[in-house]
């Protein structure tokens, strides 16, 4: 992996040699021109003493210089000596507490300054000779390093960071000595001293394109986000793997067989052999179509067709679905409350989200699963009631992830977050409670809405 354009051992050398011959923190610093949006600091405060206001004792910075946007602490101090920002660098200057009605004495933010303990990731930034000028609290904590003994460092001291391989960091990019045409790192893993993982980008801030290195600027972010991600990809591939090498077993097995013996058996049981494969391929496809719904509404594109939908007639069409299929018909109640708003939203999603709330219901539930369809504020409201063990409160926040099973009856776990995804899309909303029997309760609500032709 080439992770800078003088990564050769000559190259390392020279840019360790470069780092190691930088002006110390006694050395002179140089005229600072303020990190654009960041407000610079005091050594003093890089000692874990607050900076007191201009002209105060201690107070660093030459008299008329502009005052700092607000006491800076440890988190983000500049060496000592340096100046505070001139006009036009792009650094919030404060403002006469006189002049915004606060009381005398007072450093009044003009809006314009970050503080760099308030942003989320580690922030480092080095001057021109490599010493660090700036180390956030977010960037302490992931190093494990007292800020105020990281300013005026050289950044390869205070930042070691090695590759993957174990080579430093720095001496293979080169920040100071390097090409001038380059403009920062991208982001990487790279190791911290006892070989925690960080993220790690870096962004070089020239004089002018091609001029020498003014500032340069490092972020760190942890790798636990990414990691979870990736954990929950593995996830979902070895769940598919499971999924799927379940039914091509079988399909694969009756196929086989029935071609070697076809005439070795009879025709019922040929047609039961058949009957396998075929329920085993619309298991197949039906786990394909769950795995395009992800894809579609991770990235946003899951696409709602609106048409006018009967949703009363809807319900009633999947009851009677379920009861041809072996349910008792009394173990379903349907309540519907006219009139009902007009509703405008694609057939076939709402057919997918009653069905699989309401094979959630008999596959998971017991006694009567009962359904209502009322009028909404909002729209049309369609609630599934169980009378089942119900669904325990340390799950209730979960119900809509990924793989989240009530039981071990079956499926996949993918059928409520697609659920959720589909309501949304309609812009609706979905909820998860305790019914009045103690079971499960499925409540969704769709909005009143219709095809862009007609609100035009």
């Amino acid at each position: 992996m080439t992770v800078g354009t003088n990564s050769s051992p000559g190259a390392a050398g020279a840019a360790e040699e470069r780092l190691r011959d930088a002006p110390g923190p006694a050395g002179p610093a140089p005229a600072a021109d303020g990190l654009r949006g960041v407000p610079p600091q005091a050594a003093a405060a890089g000692r874990g003493q607050r900076q007191g206001p201009p002209g105060a004792p201690g107070a660093p910075g030459p008299a008329g210089a502009h005052p700092s946007p607000r006491p800076p602490h440890a988190g983000s101090a500049a060496p000592a000596g340096s100046a505070a920002a001139p006009a036009g660098s792009g650094a919030s200057a404060a403002v006469p507490a006189a002049e915004r009605g606060a009381p005398a004495g007072a450093v009044v933010d003009d809006g314009f300054g970050i503080d760099p303990d308030e942003l989320p990731d580690g922030l480092v930034v080095a001057d021109h000779a490599g010493r660090v000028i700036c180390f956030n609290r977010a960037a302490a904590r992931m190093t494990a390093t007292d800020p105020g003994q990281a300013i005026g460092v050289r950044i390869d001291r205070a930042l070691p960071l090695e590759d993957l391989e174990g080579r430093r960091w720095w001496a293979l990019t080169d920040p100071y000595g390097g090409l001038a045409t380059r403009r920062g790192q991208p982001e990487r893993n790279l190791l911290l001293p006892g070989g925690r993982e960080v993220l790690v980008s870096a962004r070089y801030v020239r004089t002018h394109p091609t001029g020498p290195l003014r500032r340069l600027v490092v972020t760190l972010r942890g790798t636990e986000a990414r990691r979870r991600t990736e954990r929950s990809h593995a996830e979902l591939i070895a769940t598919v793997a499971h999924e799927l090498r379940s039914p091509l077993t079988s399909v694969k097995g009756f196929t086989a067989t029935l071609l070697a013996k076809w005439e070795r058996f009879t025709d019922d049981q040929k047609r039961l052999m058949l009957e396998t494969v075929d329920a085993d391929a619309n298991r197949v496809t039906r786990l394909i179509a769950e795995l395009l719904d992800i894809s579609r509404i991770d990235s946003g594109r899951l696409e709602v067709r609106r048409q006018p939908v009967d949703i009363a007639a809807a319900v009633g069409r999947h009851v009677q679905a379920l009861t041809a299929n072996g349910q008792a018909p009394e173990r379903f109640l349907v309540r519907v409350s006219r009139p009902l708003p007009d509703l405008w939203a694609d057939p076939d999603k709402i057919d997918q989200i009653l069905g699989n709330l309401l094979e959630n219901a008999v596959r998971h539930g017991d006694g009567t699963v009962t359904i209502d369809v009322a009028p909404h504020e909002k729209g049309t409201a369609v609630t599934v009631t169980d009378e089942g063990p119900g669904i325990p409160e340390e799950s209730m926040g979960r119900v809509f992830t990924r793989f989240w099973r009530g039981s071990k009856r079956g499926g996949t776990g993918l059928g409520l977050y697609i659920v959720k995804g589909i309501v949304e899309a309609h812009g609706g909303t979905i909820t998860v409670g305790r019914g009045p029997g103690g079971g499960a309760e499925f409540r969704f609500i769709l909005p009143v809405s219709a095809p862009a032709y007609l609100t035009q």
